[in-house]
């Protein structure tokens, strides 16, 4: 009985608070509800909806759309001033001083040669780094797709990297990688000679790509993995009754439907490339020489690290980075299209 008045007097009490709080919660209601009441009756629907927006598309414009313009009028500009007001108008001259270039291949004959340089190490990190994040994404989730023992566990393992930050993964592997780092302690117990990775050009090359790989694998394995999850297991199983090899059930029925999800990977992929930085300028410097010297990096250096900084020079850079990120975007865009159109044909 006691137990029972007890838990009686606990439920009393909890509606009591319940309804005391709801008061002030009711209040604020009422009052919104009177211009929103207001601008429905004024408006129709559509001013609601455009009210409810008003907060987003102010925080776009604001976030976005006017530190666009200002970048472009930076862009315009020449000089060290900080300052817009202090800078001189010079037109496109600072997107042709990027230009200057006798063979674009070759960044010695360009006027920027940095910028080159930081472009062509961003082209070849894009291609290796894109073919293999999809790559190990993919059979990745292939494999965490099956029934595994400990599965959960395995899935939270591959996506732990994704949850530090980028210079705490620069760090780490900055542990492990150096001179005296955790990699060259257990070569040298296993008789090998150590090897200094982040002084050679080529190993902090794929030191940066690997790094990569591994700090965002997990979340395109996720994406991958939603997609795996979505195809019908009717579809394996009519393919089993029928004696179908498993390439030809990964190539015909898992690929195909997979795709959707794999171009949604690939666009973020490139996108995420094209804007490396953080964790490989943690990692390496840009370091040994220009070797790991990426757009982004140059883009900052030049309009804040520099002796004679020139934020004219950067903000054309980041105007020329941002024309790739949009056309990287609308490519994607164009290609979900052209495969939604064949579908509805089909």
């Amino acid at each position: 009985m006691a137990e029972t008045f007890r838990q009686t007097s606990r439920s009393r009490i909890g509606q009591s608070l319940g309804t005391i709080a709801a008061v002030p919660v009711r209040l604020a209601m009422s009052i919104i509800d009177v211009p929103l009441r207001w601008i429905q009756k004024k408006f129709g629907l559509g001013g609601m909806a455009a009210f409810f927006l008003l907060p987003n598309m102010l925080i776009f414009v604001v976030f976005v759309l006017l530190p666009f313009f200002i970048n472009f009028a930076y862009s315009m500009t020449g000089g060290t001033a900080l300052f817009l007001s202090d800078r001189t108008f010079v037109g496109a001259d600072q997107y042709a001083r990027l230009f200057d270039c006798s063979n674009y291949l070759n960044p010695n004959t360009c006027a920027e040669d940095t910028f080159w340089t930081a472009v062509s190490n961003t082209g070849w990190f894009v291609i290796l780094q894109v073919t293999l994040m999809i790559g190990a994404s993919l059979i990745t989730a292939l494999i965490l797709n099956r029934d595994l023992r400990a599965r959960s566990f395995w899935r939270a393992v591959f996506f732990f990297p994704v949850l530090l930050s980028p210079v705490v993964v620069g760090l780490i592997w900055k542990w492990i990688l150096q001179r005296q780092g955790l990699l060259n302690f257990g070569l040298y117990s296993f008789g090998f000679e150590p090897h200094v990775w982040l002084n050679d050009r080529n190993w902090a090359f794929a030191a940066a790509v690997g790094v990569s790989i591994w700090a965002h694998m997990g979340f395109y394995t996720l994406i991958i993995l939603a997609g795996l999850q979505a195809i019908p297991k009717d579809l394996y199983e009519a393919a089993e009754m029928d004696g179908t090899r498993a390439m030809r059930v990964f190539t015909r029925i898992t690929l195909p439907l997979l795709m959707p999800n794999l171009l949604v990977v690939i666009v973020l992929v490139l996108i995420r490339a094209v804007q490396i930085f953080d964790e490989v300028y943690v990692l390496t410097g840009g370091g040994p020489g220009t070797s790991t010297v990426f757009v982004t990096q140059y883009i900052y250096e030049t309009g804040f690290a520099a002796q004679l900084r020139n934020p004219g020079l950067a903000s054309a850079a980041s105007i020329l980075m941002g024309i790739v990120l949009v056309v990287l975007t609308l490519l994607q865009l164009g290609l979900s299209r052209s495969r939604d159109k064949k579908g509805v044909q089909k």
